[in-house]
């Protein structure tokens, strides 16, 4: 059991997020497959999703954000102590994308690291093992990116949603230097297989049906609870609510069992605009209310990982995040977007 009164200051010190600016509209997916487009488009909740080119990956996207994380924690890129890179869809099934990160940021050699897989949970996973080094006082600066070019199979449910997004945060433990104060966490897990890729398959398999009431709504709603019981809070307590999204309707459910209110989660609910890039789908989220809040505001943050796990983190935002918003922000990618067709889709996942 995890100890929430025990965590010692560790906080954010910069953060930073990237969406490849290639889109394509789940009309457009389901056009395709002779499908009725805007019926999937509305229960689905998301209209079209991010797209990466032929040439980008799982670390070429996390590159990019960690430079925007480091940049406005604007330190010295050397001073990182430990490397953490969350996804489900590593370039190479032995090769290490934490250590090509860290040497294209010139982080140097003198640093922990680890890829950390946990479907799309592993980023917060990651937020998780930094807190324990950071306070431990072990190292003063850690990184942590959650990154994916998500896979689907040609004509799967998955296909209209399974994007691609990176979004990277530099935690440390100097209070004078916080965004956002990690207030705690928690976590709630289960081995409940609903969704797995085997060894040498290309693309995942699901329960279907079966990934939404024992899976995600079980664990994002347990894990939820669980915290607020510990640390004797209430929903209405923050300012700010995030869910995991694997589209629009998952977190619309949870947030209305939960009592939480419209203005907590529309800040952070960029689902529909992007589809669910995985590892990166919460802490994009995370990055679009950062970008957005003000002074002590409180912010809730659930992630879901199928096999399956939920994390539960909260943030208190400082002062001094108003000053830091230099850069690209989530929005501006957003909106920094080119349409493709769906012969264009299959060219940039280099199936043409």
């Amino acid at each position: 059991m995890i100890n929430i009164k025990k965590l010692k200051s560790v906080g954010i010190v910069g953060f930073g997020g990237y969406i490849p600016r290639f889109r394509i509209k789940v009309e457009e997916i389901a056009k395709a497959h002779g499908k009725e487009g805007k019926k999937i488009a509305k229960s689905l909740g998301v209209l079209e999703k991010s797209v990466a080119n032929f040439d980008e990956d799982t670390v070429t996207m996390a590159v990019e954000a960690a430079k925007l994380a480091l940049a406005r924690a604007n330190i010295e890129p050397k001073k990182i102590g430990a490397v953490f890179v969350g996804s489900e869809s590593h370039p190479y099934t032995v090769k290490p994308s934490s250590t090509i990160v860290g040497e294209a940021l010139g982080i140097g050699n003198e640093y922990m690291t680890a890829d950390l897989e946990f479907a799309c949970k592993a980023g917060t996973a990651g937020m998780q093992i930094l807190a324990g080094f950071l306070g431990s006082g072990m190292i003063d600066y850690g990184l942590v990116i959650g990154s994916d070019k998500a896979q689907s199979k040609k004509g799967d449910v998955l296909e209209y949603t399974a994007s691609s997004g990176a979004a990277a945060f530099v935690l440390g433990r100097k209070k004078e230097e916080f965004l956002a104060e990690l207030e705690g966490f928690t976590s709630y897990t289960s081995d409940t297989p609903d969704f797995w890729r085997r060894k040498g398959k290309d693309y995942p398999s699901h329960g279907g049906r079966f990934t939404g009431e024992v899976a995600y709504f079980r664990h994002v709603i347990q894990s939820t609870k669980k915290f607020l019981e510990k640390t004797r809070r209430k929903i209405a307590d923050y300012d700010y609510v995030i869910f995991h999204m694997p589209n629009k309707k998952f977190p619309e459910r949870v947030a209305k069992r939960l009592g939480v209110e419209k203005q907590q989660l529309e800040p952070g609910l960029i689902v529909e605009k992007i589809g669910n890039p995985y590892s990166a789908s919460s802490l994009l989220s995370l990055c679009t209310v950062l970008e957005k809040a003000k002074a002590n505001k409180s912010v809730l943050l659930t992630s879901y990982g199928s096999g399956a796990g939920a994390d539960t983190l909260s943030f208190k935002t400082t002062a001094l995040l108003s000053q830091k918003q230099s850069g690209p922000k989530v929005e501006d990618f957003i909106k920094e977007k080119e349409e493709i067709d769906y012969v264009g889709y299959l060219k940039k996942l280099g199936e043409l």
